[in-house]
């Protein structure tokens, strides 16, 4: 097969992405294009290049960018986005099979779907730092007629974005549909899939339960955020979830406890769910974080759900989030 042309990216993209640079490996030579390496003509996975480390560091990085994002539009939701830093970051830099030339098809891809799409922040931010986009778009979040809305769509012709999503209890059910079509299609990758524990509260996310196992989409990857905090209030205070585990379980799913604050451990955490997958049943990992990791008068306070910080709360936040690989 001959190997496949590598294009430059535009200079402000190098700039502004860890990925754009020529690495060599032994006799090899990786080519960078838009945030994906390739050797020798083939795609590779993310979990093949980046070490826990780098992955810190864009993490930092995308915790700056969401509390620049939403303090820009005074809009927004900062205290989940900054708790699930991690999740993404290792989810696209690490774990996923993606290609930011974005199909929507995802043929031979692993797809992701944000349930909970109020924190369109984290995910934004990864997508540009992945190279979906130029990561100077992300000054443009929530402005009228800016791809970057509040709540994902597909309107916009998003790069990364498949479905609309924000109105809560509705993505599980669509990451279904996704997990379904690639069994029909006989393509073996991995449906993701993220909700919100308050989300939980929704009639539907449990009717997708029940048809998950009773079909055994064994394909699918699903993680709650459960941080315990929703907009009115603490979750068990507003409308006590109990046992959720115990729940799932009892769904017929396997479930995974974890802590989704801590890099190597979400980083394990999704490896051995994919080692958990494809056995007959589908998997949840139920991943505590707290709200607003990163700023310390954000932590574990459900205020910060969907409030943007004022000029000085911005100054306090980016004193305690190092700029890694720059600002936008």
């Amino acid at each position: 097969m001959p190997q496949r042309q590598r294009r430059r990216p535009p200079k402000e993209q190098k700039e502004n992405s860890l990925f754009f640079q020529r690495v060599q490996i032994n006799s090899g030579v990786f080519g960078v294009r838009r945030g994906v390496r390739y050797i020798r003509g083939k795609l590779l996975s993310m979990a093949q290049q980046t070490d826990t480390d780098s992955l810190k560091k864009i993490a930092a990085q995308i915790r700056r960018d969401i509390v620049r994002m939403v303090h820009a539009c005074q809009s927004g939701h900062p205290g989940g986005s900054l708790g699930c830093t991690e999740f993404f970051v290792a989810l696209y830099f690490r774990i996923m099979k993606h290609d930011p030339k974005f199909n929507m098809s995802g043929v031979g891809e692993d797809l992701f779907f944000l349930s909970n799409g109020h924190i369109s922040p984290v995910w934004y931010a990864t997508l540009a730092r992945a190279g979906y986009f130029d990561v100077k778009e992300l000054s443009t979040f929530r402005l009228i007629n800016s791809r970057l809305q509040g709540h994902p769509a597909t309107h916009e012709h998003l790069p990364g974005i498949r479905i609309a999503s924000g109105s809560l209890g509705q993505g599980l059910s669509v990451a279904l549909g996704a997990a379904q079509a690639k069994k029909l299609d006989k393509d073996d990758r991995f449906i993701f899939v993220m909700m919100g524990d308050g989300e939980q509260q929704e009639g539907q996310v449990w009717e997708a339960a029940m048809y998950a196992a009773h079909n055994k989409l064994d394909n699918v990857i699903a993680t709650i955020d459960y941080n315990g905090q929703q907009i009115d209030g603490p979750v068990n205070k507003i409308l006590n979830l109990l046992d959720l585990k115990a729940k799932w379980e009892s769904f017929g799913w396997e479930v995974i406890d974890s802590h989704g604050n801590d890099m190597e451990e979400v980083v394990k955490t999704l490896e051995y769910a994919k080692t958990q997958a494809k056995k007959g049943k589908p998997v949840l990992n139920l991943m505590k974080t707290e709200m607003g990791f990163g700023v310390d008068y954000m932590v574990g306070s459900h205020k910060w759900h969907g409030v943007a910080p004022n000029d000085e709360e911005l100054a306090k936040a980016l004193a305690q989030l190092p700029e890694t690989i720059g600002d936008y």
